[in-house]
């Protein structure tokens, strides 16, 4: 019985996941939803009680597991990289780009997640604070600590466009796409390179009392 109740919950959220992506959250009826999982309404009141409910959970399957691999790989970067903002940067942008290579719903979250920032739920926008914002803070505290001369007014503005350069890079919206020669990977590891030097640079610019 777990079991089935594991795959009809999962169901629900994999067709969730889909139609978010393709229609946004205001255009998604649990009706579509239900209709795609091939469950009824009443499964989705018993696992989720509402549409609001089943949103949030789609975001805590796929960002549980991407906060726990950028905290991991922070943790190390901290260790064995100490004060390198390069090594800090790729914990925290490579678990995020790896994530548009799950085969399993990985880019669909993606498309979610650009919807999340077009769509401006604030409601969303809550629940992902409230969950994830340690995630973001850790980061914002460590690359502070190497660019100690930034206000942190200016690193609050600069930490907003690495997040949005790195959501635009993993929906693929970009002109450089994979060429045929070049495999999902490599293009991900590529794409991870160059917005950790770009990154890195927009971070470190010197800030303006600082400038000649």
């Amino acid at each position: 019985m777990a079991g089935t109740q594991f795959n009809t919950k999962d169901r629900i959220l994999g067709a969730a996941e889909s139609l978010f992506a393709q229609q946004g959250f205001a255009g998604t009826s649990l009706r579509e939803v239900t209709s795609r999982a091939d469950v009824n309404i009443a499964a989705v009141n018993y696992h989720f009680g509402s549409k609001e409910n089943l949103i949030n959970e789609v975001f805590r399957r796929r960002l549980d597991e991407l906060s726990e691999r950028r905290l991991g790989a922070l943790q190390v970067a901290r260790e064995q990289h100490p004060g390198d903002l390069e090594w800090i940067l790729a914990a925290f942008i490579e678990p995020a780009l790896a994530l548009s290579l799950d085969r399993h719903g990985g880019t669909a979250f993606v498309r979610v997640l650009a919807r999340a920032y077009a769509e401006k739920d604030e409601r969303l926008r809550q629940f992902v604070s409230e969950h994830y914002g340690h995630v973001m803070r850790e980061f914002s505290k460590a690359i502070s600590a190497c660019l100690p001369d930034v206000s942190r007014e200016s690193m609050g503005w600069r930490l907003d466009f690495v997040a949005g350069a790195l959501t635009y890079a993993m929906a693929d919206f970009g002109h450089n796409k994979r060429m045929a020669a070049v495999n999902e990977q490599a293009h991900c590891k590529r794409a991870a390179q160059e917005l950790v030097r770009f990154a890195a640079s927009g971070l470190q610019a010197k800030p303006d009392h600082l400038r000649n």
